[in-house]
């Protein structure tokens, strides 16, 4: 019988498969570090783009606070313009209660009964004077007692015909409608 060798085809069979696994291993691996390069480009340019919004962001987020600033300080000096605004016209309310007392005085002071001096100190008025008797004293004392403007009329000295007392001046409730 004939032989035949047939390990040297085997061999070279072997020998091409070898090389065809290396060859697709080789491909394979060049393919891998492709797809990694790619996907690194990509998530690189990615990261790229979401710092750039990210510093739009902080950009106007800066521009933003700064007129959030300026609206904190317009509101601070329109509060303060609106607390002298008030001041101003609570002044103004008020001017004609100078008068109003002088006439309430000038209403309250019987005949006999003469001032010789009238301070003001805060919302007391303090009066001296002189009187022809103590009921004329006492009139006063009720009469400013009984004006809307003053309060708590109080005696402090009486000699001879001469006085001295103490009245607190109010501003009635109803003031508003009184200087209308």
């Amino acid at each position: 019988m004939a032989t035949i060798n047939l390990l040297p085809w085997r061999d070279e069979y072997r020998q091409e498969r070898k090389r065809e696994f290396f060859s697709i291993l080789i491909l394979l691996a060049i393919l891998s570090c492709l797809v990694g390069y790619v996907w690194f480009s990509f998530m690189s340019n990615q990261l790229e783009d979401q710092q750039a919004r990210n510093a739009i962001f902080t950009k106007e987020l800066n521009l933003l606070d700064a007129k959030v600033g300026k609206i904190t300080l317009l509101k601070a000096q329109r509060k303060e313009l609106e607390s002298r605004t008030e001041v101003i016209q609570g002044l103004q309310n008020k001017r004609p209660l100078i008068v109003h007392y002088f006439d309430q005085i000038v209403r309250a002071v019987p005949d006999g009964v003469y001032f010789k001096r009238l301070s003001r100190a805060e919302n007391i008025y303090t009066i001296s004077g002189i009187s022809e008797s103590n009921t004329r004293v006492s009139t006063l004392m009720r009469n400013l007692d009984e004006s809307p403007f003053f309060a708590s009329p109080n005696l402090i000295n009486v000699v001879k015909e001469s006085f001295e007392l103490t009245v607190e001046t109010v501003i009635p409730p109803d003031f508003a409608n009184l200087t209308n």
